[in-house]
């Protein structure tokens, strides 16, 4: 199948990205050293060291984050969101509160509506599934004394904005607002989803409360050589030189969308994948499948329902590909 639901970039390694890994294999009898990845993420992020923790993917840093705060009183993730980091609270025995962000919105984050005695407070940036680039500044608006604030930058790196020389509404350099958290993923770019490797940015005191909650050794020497790797700037101009052939990418998606009836695709998508709504989507995305198509569907994420499905960005010959699919399917069902 045409695999559309996963997140996941599918092209070849670079040989950049592909050597360190296939290095990394030699020094396998060693217990692994983060020391040098931990570094070199701190440096690409201008932070310290002790405000870097290396994670075995974004997903294991909301595991670590609800069991280092179990004080939480009242923790709040705001929807339509990626359901891993409300499960992990749920999990460690959290009553997890909801904010609703609407489509008539756009999907748009309005700071407002999270509760003033929230004293953790999740939110994705750009969100999953709703592909939403919240303003930094309305991000910003939510941190305070007394409160966490984990912002998911799982894909901040498809991100990208004309003149704008790096991740545009990214708060990872951002050390002036307390109790941030901001997390990273190295699988969605670099295909490295069967790697695990991720990391968390944040106050020094902080991250050492989830560090203590993680269990030892926790990413491989493999992975810390791909965050290594990553770092560096030639990664970095690659990454954002991917970002600037995706944001094309899903402009013609979304125009194609745009052209399709019954169809409506909310907000202004940034990221790696669209969101849409179409009645009766829970069918449709069976009708896909047999025609060759996966789509991720939209009912499992809170705030959306039966009318969703989450399509990635891919080449333009893909989409065209599928979009003729969808509108045959639809008219069928006429």
């Amino acid at each position: 199948m045409i695999d559309l639901a996963v997140n996941v970039r599918h092209q070849p390694m670079p040989a950049w990205l592909a050597g360190p890994l296939r290095d990394s294999l030699g020094d396998l009898a060693a217990y692994p050293d983060h020391r040098k990845a931990t570094a070199a993420v701190a440096g690409r992020h201008r932070r310290d060291h002790d405000e870097v923790l290396l994670t075995a993917g974004a997903a294991q840093a909301f595991v670590l984050i609800a069991q280092a705060l179990r004080a939480a009183r009242r923790p709040v993730v705001v929807h339509p969101q990626f359901t891993e980091p409300e499960a992990a609270l749920r999990n460690a025995g959290h009553t997890v509160d909801r904010v609703l962000l609407r489509e008539a919105d756009g999907f748009r984050l309005d700071p407002a509506l999270v509760p003033d005695d929230a004293d953790l407070v999740l939110v994705g940036n750009p969100t999953n599934p709703t592909s939403v680039l919240h303003p930094a500044g309305d991000i910003a608006a939510l941190a305070r004394p007394g409160r966490v604030l984990v912002v998911d930058e799982a894909f901040a790196d498809t991100t990208f904005r004309p003149g704008h020389d790096g991740e545009p509404e990214s708060l990872a350099e951002r050390r002036d607002l307390p109790g941030l958290i901001v997390l990273r993923s190295l699988t969605k770019t670099w295909g490295l989803a069967g790697l695990r490797i991720g990391y968390a940015l944040g106050p020094a005191d902080l991250l050492a409360r989830l560090a203590a909650a993680q269990p030892l050794w926790a990413v491989s020497t493999p992975a810390l050589a791909a965050a290594i790797a990553c770092a560096s700037p030639a990664a970095v101009a690659a990454e954002r030189e991917i970002a600037a052939e995706l944001a094309r990418e899903r402009a013609h998606l979304v125009a194609a969308l745009a052209g399709v009836p019954d169809v409506t695709v909310p907000g202004d998508p940034a990221a790696a994948f669209v969101t849409l709504r179409v009645p009766g989507a829970d069918q449709v995305r069976l009708e896909l499948r047999k025609r060759g198509y996966a789509v991720r569907r939209g009912d499992t994420f809170p705030g959306l329902g039966a009318d969703w499905l989450r399509i990635a960005v891919r080449d333009t010959a893909t989409t065209d590909a599928f979009v003729a699919t969808l509108m045959d399917v639809l008219k069928e069902r006429q």
